[in-house]
């Protein structure tokens, strides 16, 4: 079964799906690498990509259409989509959403060199405002285009929480409860919502 990993921006999604595919064999699949490649190419930050993408959806349809064609294309193969959206288009996936504390993403996006001009920020407090400006242009549009509300835990299977948790032991709980999740799917049950929380 595919796994559509999604989540609050600075949650740490692109950090688990390394550790997914570098140990645990996945292939990977990621929208926000190709709608930062869009904005460069096009001379834009990632919210002015944002705000042009809440006026001209072809560009979300460009990216959707084609989450939706590789996971047809490829029913077999172990793909995490690192997206958005990828649980709504994928038909057949283990829908994890991956939350943080506001304040714990701004710090690390705004540590994270490796994001590049299309995401430099002035300070912590400029990446808080921007981060969640972000979040809310595109919980907008989501609702616009697809009718969809991103931050329902109820679209999801799994939610885990990464404001304390580390990478490695996500990882590994997201691997476990989707193997639990497919075992009990083929006994005929119907799993229920799981929601992992650091106790902090």
């Amino acid at each position: 079964m595919h796994i559509t990993l999604t989540g609050n921006l600075g949650s740490g999604k692109s950090t688990i799906c390394k550790i997914l595919e570098e140990k645990y064999g996945k292939e990977i699949y990621s929208t926000g690498k190709v709608q930062r490649s869009i904005a460069e190419e096009m001379g834009m930050n990632v919210l002015e990509m944002n705000e042009l993408m809440k006026k001209d959806h072809k560009y979300d349809h460009l990216i959707d259409d084609t989450t939706a064609k590789i996971a047809r294309e490829n029913p077999d193969k172990p793909i995490v989509f690192d997206s958005r959206l990828a649980w709504n288009f994928v038909e057949t996936s283990f829908k994890v959403f991956l939350s943080v504390s506001l304040d714990i993403a701004a710090e690390r996006v705004y540590s994270d060199k490796k994001r590049g001009e299309v995401e430099e920020y002035s300070s912590v407090e400029d990446t808080k405002a921007n981060l969640k400006k972000r979040a809310e242009i595109e919980n907008i549009r989501y609702k616009d285009i697809y009718g969809l509300d991103y931050f329902n835990f109820n679209n999801y299977n799994l939610i885990l929480d990464s404001t304390f948790c580390t990478p490695e032991c996500l990882a590994s709980l997201l691997i476990q409860e989707a193997a639990e999740y497919e075992q009990k799917l083929a006994a005929g049950e119907t799993p229920s919502l799981k929601i992992l929380m650091f106790p902090k």
